[in-house]
């Protein structure tokens, strides 16, 4: 059980990360060498969780890292960023490693191990109490996910956020009963392909009604450098990105969730709230690596202060 009450539960995948800055995507059998190198814990639900400790929440993280160098590694660097840690499981299997590539345009290549690593079961998260304010997901802890939203519903307070990244069975499983369905536009796209036929391409706004008339509150679709578009209480909008010198996009997402799921946490307006979450996802793109990339408040803070000015 919790001591005390969290703002923030992120919930799902946690893996160790080694990103290279390379100067282009590698040809077949070419050998290149890497101009920048940084390692660190990474996926998406740990990254959001240290993101928002960052901004000053109260955040605990729920997933799982082997008893290995990276999970032990992993596993001390959310500590000293000061994430609770108690819902972490521990285990023979494997942590999951990601092998990043970033170039110089600021997108990145991703290939991720997982092996044969099996979800928790829902019981790890049963006894979860005191609930925390705000529970984030990734879909890849799908078990822990629906036992959190049902009682989430029971207890009313809590709010409840799906980052879906890409569609695959946890988020599909996962978007039809979070409060907020935060959706890259991959998983809009595939979404939208997946229940209009294979063919079927749409519009962005397409894609935002489609997840909208699944969804049983509010839906944001993320477009990178595109900005977002968002559908809430029978309205819609769109905000665009904030300008920054991108180096690496890695981790910009995860940087927006969990900022979001603090921001709901915290009781901000909606505007800006979306703001909010999109200044740390932007920010974040300017460094090699998710979370030496990611902003303080301070930066945060500046960013959005600039622009209104």
């Amino acid at each position: 059980m919790l001591a005390a009450m969290i703002d923030l539960l992120c919930v799902g995948h946690a893996s160790f990360d080694v990103a290279m800055g390379v100067t282009h995507h590698p040809c077949d059998d070419e050998k290149m060498r890497a101009e920048s190198l940084r390692l660190s814990g990474g996926g998406p639900a740990a990254n959001a969780a240290v993101m928002a400790a960052k901004l000053g929440g109260r955040v605990g993280f729920c997933g799982y890292l082997g008893h290995d160098l990276f999970g032990d590694a992993h596993a001390a660097e959310l500590e000293a960023a000061g994430v609770d840690i108690r819902w972490l499981a521990r285990g023979r299997a494997a942590t999951p490693l990601s092998q990043i590539l970033a170039k110089p345009d600021g997108t990145r290549s991703v290939v991720n191990y997982r092996g044969a690593l099996q979800p928790l079961a829902a019981a790890w998260v049963a006894q979860l109490e005191p609930l925390p304010a705000v529970v984030l997901m990734d879909g890849h802890e799908p078990h822990c996910g629906r036992q959190l939203i049902a009682m989430a519903q029971e207890n009313c307070a809590t709010r409840t956020v799906l980052d879906a990244g890409s569609l695959h069975a946890g988020t599909a499983q996962l978007m039809g009963a979070v409060d907020y369905l935060v959706a890259s536009e991959p998983f809009a796209r595939q979404y939208y392909a997946a229940t209009h036929g294979a063919d079927a391409c749409g519009t962005p706004m397409d894609w935002l009604k489609a997840l909208a008339a699944q969804s049983r509150g509010a839906v944001v679709v993320t477009c990178g450098a595109g900005g977002l578009i968002w559908s809430r209480d029978g309205q819609c909008g769109e905000l665009a990105a904030f300008a920054v010198d991108a180096l690496d996009s890695t981790g910009a997402g995860d940087a927006f969730h969990g900022a979001f799921a603090l921001g709901v946490a915290r009781g901000m307006d909606w505007l800006p709230l979306l703001r909010f979450a999109s200044a740390c996802g932007a920010l974040t793109c300017c460094q090699l690596g998710a979370r030496a990339a990611q902003p303080d408040a301070a930066m945060v803070a500046a960013l959005l202060d600039d622009v209104c000015s």
